[in-house]
């Protein structure tokens, strides 16, 4: 690396910048444009994640006392709250959309062998929703209950390395079992979910497309019981059958046999039903992999406590989709950071270092290398409420 460029330079050299220009044309973004193109407009946006700012006003005093290092961040236009906010409010959010998806795209392949808990050659995926709460007032359009607004954050989180591989920002009125129908299966993966992604006919879709799917039963849900295997008892499993379902519409929906495994945390007591279309994987295997799906609580808690997500710096549902793909996209370039330079760092610390170093002059990995930071490996979340919701 150059130790004549600064550090935020060195962080943007990860981009695949051809790929962004086609994201830009793709929909017409620097049309008419003269001075604050659309990549001004992400690096503005970036910094804004990076340094955690308060407001496009703290982004522009940020910025402007910093006015001789602005190109040589790659920053061409002139910065300013209210052009910043046109930005946000004009350019076509899906601009960002597309190029997180790129990142995703680079930031898999560099995760591929990552391990995540279960020793599984397949892809697996773990499917929730977060709700991001706004005010009625200034977000009309995301009205959600009575005196509250708020949209839904839908991901589809690839366990190995957490890198979210399916995002659709909705209104939060619109229920988590519809996003099942703008995901396409992949055959022979894994999604793991909760019961609140319960709907037969769909699950019945993935069966179809050859892949798997592990939930939890609702306790109402009527079936009949074909054959029970040995199982032992000391793993905390209670039952592993064979059962078709029997409710009139259910069993139309879903023809084919379920499996039904009924386990016991050993650690709180809780009875969990899971129901499966796998036969083949051992039934402890089944409930590791419900456990895994925790990661994807893990990861909407970090973004949430780590970038811009919960205070937006526009009104408009453009303004806000902009800015949630934008945390996605430096979510990801941070991932792919720590795996390209090879860093025993956890992506909170490597954002942390990089969040008061943008304006060095100084390698990218002499910063991050020699801090003199070491893993704390004792980052514990609560693993007693692993398999609650």
């Amino acid at each position: 690396m150059n130790t004549g460029r600064t550090v935020f330079s060195q962080i943007m050299d990860f981009l695949p910048l051809p790929e962004f220009r086609k994201c830009v044309k793709r929909y017409r973004g620097n049309y008419k444009v003269q001075k604050f193109s659309c990549m001004d407009q992400f690096l503005c946006m970036a910094f804004a994640q990076l340094t955690y700012r308060e407001s496009l006003r703290d982004v522009e005093a940020c910025l402007r006392a910093m006015q001789s290092k602005l190109y040589h961040m790659g920053i061409r236009g002139g910065i300013s709250k209210s052009t910043l906010a046109d930005a946000n409010e004009d350019r076509d959010w899906r601009i960002y959309g597309d190029f997180a998806q790129v990142l995703i795209h680079i930031a898999r392949g560099l995760y591929i062998e990552e391990e995540f808990g279960v020793e599984l050659d397949q892809t697996v995926y773990a499917l929730d929703s977060t709700t991001i709460d706004l005010c009625l007032s200034l977000f009309p359009w995301a009205k959600f209950r009575k005196h509250k607004a708020g949209v839904k954050l839908h991901t589809l989180l690839d366990l190995r390395g957490s890198i979210p591989t399916f995002i659709r920002i909705t209104e939060a009125l619109v229920h988590d079992v519809n996003i099942l129908d703008d995901i396409i299966p992949e055959a022979g993966a894994f999604y793991i979910m909760d019961r609140g992604y319960l709907d037969f006919g769909r699950l019945y879709i993935f069966h179809q497309c050859l892949a798997f799917f592990v939930t939890r039963a609702k306790g109402n849900f009527q079936f009949r019981r074909l054959y029970s295997y040995p199982i032992d008892k000391s793993t905390g499993l209670r039952c592993d059958q064979t059962i078709v379902l029997t409710g009139f519409y259910p069993s139309k929906d879903y023809p084919e046999k379920l499996r039904r495994i009924h386990y016991v945390d050993k650690e709180t007591g809780q009875n969990l039903v899971f129901l499966t279309n796998c036969f083949t994987l051992p039934a402890i295997t089944i409930a590791q992999l419900y456990k895994c799906r925790w990661q994807v609580e893990l990861f909407f808690k970090w973004i949430k406590q780590h970038l811009r997500i919960k205070a937006f710096f526009g009104t408009s549902e453009n303004a806000v989709k902009t800015q949630i793909w934008i945390a996605i996209s430096v979510y990801v370039l941070v991932a792919i950071i720590k795996k390209e330079l090879n860093l025993d760092l956890n992506l909170y610390t490597i954002l942390q270092i990089l969040s008061v170093t943008l304006f060095e002059k100084v390698s990218i990995l002499q910063v991050l290398m020699e801090a003199g930071y070491k893993t704390d490996s004792s980052d514990s979340y609560n693993q007693l409420m692993l398999f609650k919701l």
